[in-house]
């Protein structure tokens, strides 16, 4: 008899437990939807219609689906609130939330920016830069670049790899580093301090200007980011010589910053999301570009375009020229810390890639095997 009594309060009890967990999620669900959504603009460092600028928009929209919309970016192209060159003022300001680019943009207020955003060509790509980055102390350093000497209101992340950068498009085919004297050349950054060596004019112009000033024979050449962006520029229809193959650029990444005032004010979880949201994007930017970048290079080809690989003497003086641009540079000793930096974590890394990986010949080889 006792048993029969027993039941009816077990079933009571559990009326109980199960009445409040389903009054638990009545109440949670409410709190959630009226939870108040985050909007931010960021501004991009690329026109509307570059692939770049495309890269930003998909972190945006990544961003948006990761948080269920609590966290919402809107992407602007370059120029729409500020110049370009003053986006990372705007963002420490509080005018911008936030600024999409490649640090090497702001090499004008510390020399070393330039090496988060394309470092000497030490031996290693792109992945190699990020890994360092990430994994080698080279985020700390990002860190106290920022926050520790300029003491600026900004925090960021580096990432999207990018391939490296061909040597460029010319108006004559380069044979030797003599072919850079006195030529007209579009670059930046300590890949333009490098160009400038070699004898040329550094030429600073945006993408848009570009095509422009060489179809009014002001401009001999310029560097080249990738086969989707120079065809999107029209720069094959002004520029006969597509050289593919350098040191100035053979590891680079984008980056993305934000006001630090505010991101600090962010909940955890979306601060790790707007990390996570940049690995994220890096995978399916190197995914899709295979894609993207293979196709557009065919398109190339069938333009009245000769493509050249460059030759080692040129490669060999680029070399030369590092040298000298780091030395120099590292009298600056953050620079020289950084740089230290990068070279340690490339001696450390390297051997095992070199001992493992095949060379390009040996690719070559496997290639005409199959494909002939």
């Amino acid at each position: 008899m006792a048993k029969r009594t027993d039941a009816p309060a077990r079933f009571a009890r559990r009326r109980f437990l199960l009445a409040g967990a389903a009054g638990a999620a009545t109440v949670a669900m409410p709190q959630v939807s009226r939870a108040q959504a985050i909007s931010w603009r960021m501004q991009s460092a690329w026109p509307a219609r570059d692939v770049l600028h495309e890269v930003a928009v998909d972190y945006a929209r990544r961003v948006g689906v990761m948080t269920a919309n609590r966290l919402k970016i809107d992407v602007v192209a370059a120029g729409a609130v500020v110049p370009t060159l003053q986006m990372a003022d705007a963002v420490h300001a509080g005018i911008l939330h936030g600024g999409h680019g490649i640090a090497t943009l702001w090499s004008n207020k510390h020399k070393a920016f330039a090496l988060f955003g394309a470092p000497p060509s030490f031996g290693w790509d792109s992945q190699g830069f990020l890994a360092w980055f990430y994994n080698g102390g080279g985020e700390a350093l990002y860190q106290e670049l920022i926050n520790d000497i300029l003491k600026v209101n900004l925090t960021g992340l580096l990432y999207c790899p990018m391939p490296p950068q061909p040597l460029g498009w010319f108006k004559k085919e380069i044979k030797s580093a003599d072919d850079f004297k006195g030529m007209r050349f579009r670059t930046a950054g300590l890949a333009g301090e490098m160009f400038a060596a070699l004898g040329v004019r550094v030429v600073s112009l945006p993408n848009s200007e570009i095509v422009p000033v060489m179809e009014r024979d002001l401009l001999d050449a310029t560097e080249a980011n990738n086969p989707a962006t120079d065809l999107q520029l029209g720069i094959p229809g002004v520029a006969g010589f597509y050289m593919l193959g350098s040191h100035h650029r053979q590891a680079e990444a984008l980056e993305v910053i934000f006001n630090k005032a505010r991101f600090d004010a962010l909940p955890g979880e979306l601060k790790m999301i707007l990390r996570h949201a940049a690995f994220s994007a890096s995978s399916e930017h190197s995914w899709s570009g295979q894609a993207r970048y293979s196709k557009d290079f065919a398109e190339i080809q069938k333009r009245k375009v000769q493509i050249v690989k460059t030759g080692p003497g040129v490669l060999q003086a680029q070399l030369k020229v590092w040298d000298k641009l780091i030395a120099d540079h590292s009298k600056d000793k953050f620079f020289a810390k950084v740089i230290a930096s990068q070279k340690a974590w490339v001696q450390r890394t390297q051997p095992y890639l070199e001992a493992n990986e095949l060379g390009s010949t040996e690719l070559a080889a496997a290639y005409r095997h199959f494909f002939g």
